[in-house]
């Protein structure tokens, strides 16, 4: 791979294989002269290092075919100088022993082995073992036309193997979904739109609301720049909607990007009348089927493109099991919720950030300026003797040094915040597709795959780096500093050591973190197509259950005594029990919402076309103004969709009633909190 910078600020990539790779550190050049004298004596080392690094990535590393003129390497050097000096700082902080180095051992594949895990973790294990599981057979129900060529490539590419193997007998594709072609293809769902966050209603057209608020990010933009303007929709399937490929000569073979704030567009998000959904909002039962989900799409769409999707296989590390610094995100929150139950993040890292969001947004050159090293070791080992005690002083922390370890907590996690598995994904979406808007959809579905603790964490992370983007003004740190800073924190992860591919892959992924610290508004929402599907696997998986009950013998007894007791029609397919309270007739179009922490505790709404979820709050709010505590008043509620074709949904004030209830009539309506 090669690295060019332009006069006009743009940066040339070409391929970048990603494994293997190590992290590595580095020290801040343009900050040096103002360090004070108890710095560390390493910095002079760390400048010429620096500088080294830089030459050799601006001329040597460079082929014949692209020679440049020594005023362009020049240009290379100083553009990419922060990101270079961060690697080597991370380097001597190890060196000097105040970082543990735990490598990640990546597993060999063998043939079959990647299609195996795959299916597995996609949630269609059924396949592999045979077994005949609901919940495999309800999620085949629900998939996109290029979803289920996604499944049934890996499928009868793993089928394949295991015959050349002879490990035993395969099923035949035909054997599991009944089908009689000598091609067999799995059963799609039809791919005409529906209707966001929900189901499509017959003889309905979608209702669409632009919707900029939250979408976008400045970024520390001049406010008389011009930014394209692109339109993003969540009511198809990203990969459907991939109708002409790109020629494969087409695509460059030097991948081009603008370090400029302005070179990014602005999405303007599409919001139906079922408003937007964040990642928080969703049952934990039906994130997890977003998960599988979004996994089958990611690779639907990198196979819609004629990218290939790599994973890595990494030997599970086994972090410590206690202390801060170096323990998995689970184990920490593990040991947190103890003292805080349902917190998300680790108080640890929240505490780091609140410190630095407190004292240090307006220091120049935060993040990027680095602590004094000796310090830094040693408020480590404090902070592991009294965190947890409540006695350590916060006060005597200066502001680089809490950037220090900030970054520190994140580079000693045993696994990448982003996962080791997907980091190659994250490098080729990048290096391999050329446009922001179709970057920005496979990194949204590269968040939908991150476990919930990662995911949480990540995004409190980027959170703050959006406030330290804010303040460029004061201190320094454009978008682009930040993300060159940030970069090889997140990115360049432990192995045996580093390599050039590694080194050049800078820009790539300086890039990366630019994407989502400006995009993460959307990044955190779920694709209502997604949401479409849950809801149809969950229907599929309650019919199923149904007709299982149906051939339950005490079931029919039972069913055909209570039809001679009293003759009535038969339940539609996919209906629930509800309580009796429920069960009262209810006409159309009214829907009987509950509030168990208010003083008048259930209403019955009538619901017309321009009702909205923010509309039935208010009514509750000022029904109950004078009757409920001091505490339920000043909590956030939200009105909250349950049960149907839905596990818990926490529905966006914007959201029109009507449509929702069509979509769901067998919810109950409940106004709580919202979970933090």
């Amino acid at each position: 791979m090669t690295m060019e910078m332009k006069d006009s600020g743009s940066v040339v990539l070409t391929a970048y294989h990603p494994h293997s790779p190590a992290r590595i550190p580095g020290m801040e050049q343009s900050f040096v002269q103002d360090m004070p004298p108890g710095h560390s004596p390493t910095s002079r080392k760390s400048l010429s290092r620096c500088r080294r690094i830089n030459r050799m990535l601006s001329n040597e590393s460079v082929p014949p075919a692209f020679s440049r003129s020594n005023s362009q390497a020049s240009m290379d050097s100083t553009s990419m100088e922060d990101f270079w000096c961060e690697v080597e700082s991370i380097k001597e902080s190890r060196e000097d022993g105040s970082e543990e180095a735990m490598l990640l051992e990546f597993k060999p594949a063998d043939e079959g082995e990647l299609e195996a895990e795959w299916l597995q973790d996609v949630g269609l294990s059924t396949l592999i073992s045979g077994a005949e599981e609901e919940d495999g057979q309800a999620l085949l129900s629900t998939l996109t036309r290029t979803q289920a060529a996604a499944v049934q490539k890996r499928y009868n590419t793993y089928t394949q193997t295991l015959r050349k193997k002879n490990k035993h007998t395969v099923r035949d594709v035909r054997d599991i979904f009944g089908t009689s072609d000598s091609s067999p293809t799995f059963e799609t769902v039809p791919v005409s739109p529906v209707s966001s966050n929900g189901i499509q209603l017959p003889g309905q057209k979608p209702v669409w609301k632009s919707v900029s608020s939250k979408s976008c990010l400045d970024c520390g933009t001049d406010k008389g720049s011009l930014s394209i303007i692109e339109e993003l929709s969540y009511d198809v399937s990203f990969s459907e909607s991939i109708t002409v490929l790109p020629k494969t000569q087409e695509w460059p073979k030097n991948q081009r990007f603008k370090k400029e704030d302005s070179a990014l567009p602005k999405f303007i998000v599409r919001k139906s009348r079922f408003g937007l959904t964040e990642v928080g909002d969703l049952s934990p039962e039906d994130m997890k089927k977003i998960r599988y989900l979004s996994l089958i799409e990611l690779t639907a769409f990198y196979d819609a493109l004629g990218v290939e999707l790599k994973r890595n296989r990494v030997e599970r590390v086994r972090g410590r099991e206690n202390g801060l610094f170096g323990v998995p995100l689970t184990v920490l929150l593990e040991n947190d919720q103890k003292k805080v139950p349902g917190i998300k993040v680790p108080l640890i890292f929240q505490k780091l950030l609140l410190k630095l969001e407190e004292t240090g947004l307006e220091t120049e050159g935060i993040l990027r300026v680095p602590g004094s090293a000796s310090r830094v070791k040693n408020l480590h080992q404090e902070l592991e003797a009294k965190f947890y005690e409540d006695t350590f002083d916060w006060d005597q922390v200066r502001n680089n040094d809490a950037a220090g370890l900030l970054k520190m907590f994140i580079r000693e996690l045993p696994s990448p915040l982003f996962t080791v598995e997907y980091l190659p994904a994250f490098i080729t979406l990048v290096e391999k597709i050329s446009k922001i808007k179709l970057q920005l959809q496979a990194l949204h579905l590269l968040i939908m795959l991150m476990p919930e603790a990662n995911r949480d964490t990540a995004k409190a992370f980027l959170q703050f780096l959006k406030k330290v983007v804010a303040n460029e003004g004061k201190n320094k740190m454009n978008l682009w500093n930040v993300s060159m800073i940030v970069a090889p924190n997140l990115f360049i992860y432990k192995g045996k050591r580093a390599n050039q591919q590694e080194m050049q892959a800078a820009a790539t992924t300086a890039h990366i973190v630019r994407l989502l610290i400006r995009y993460q508004d959307i990044l955190w929402t779920v694709p209502s197509f997604l949401i479409s599907q849950v809801r149809k696997m969950n229907e599929a998986a309650m019919n199923n259950s149904k007709r299982q009950l149906m051939f339950d013998k005490g079931v029919r007894k039972l069913l055909r005594r209570k039809t001679m007791e009293r003759e009535r029609p038969e339940r539609p397919e996919g209906a629930v029990t509800f309580p009796p309270y429920l069960q009262s007739d209810i006409p159309e179009g009214v829907i009987r919402v509950y509030a168990p922490l208010h003083s008048k505790v259930s209403m019955a709404i009538q619901l017309n076309s321009q009702t909205k979820a923010k509309d039935i709050l208010a009514r509750f709010h000022c029904e109950n103004s004078r009757g409920s505590s001091q505490n339920v008043r000043g909590q956030i509620q939200s009105l909250h969709e349950i049960g149907g074709n839905i596990g818990q949904h926490c529905l966006d004030p914007d959201a029109f009633m009507l449509d929702v209830y069509r979509a769901n009539p067998q919810a109950e309506w409940v106004i709580k909190p919202k979970a933090s």
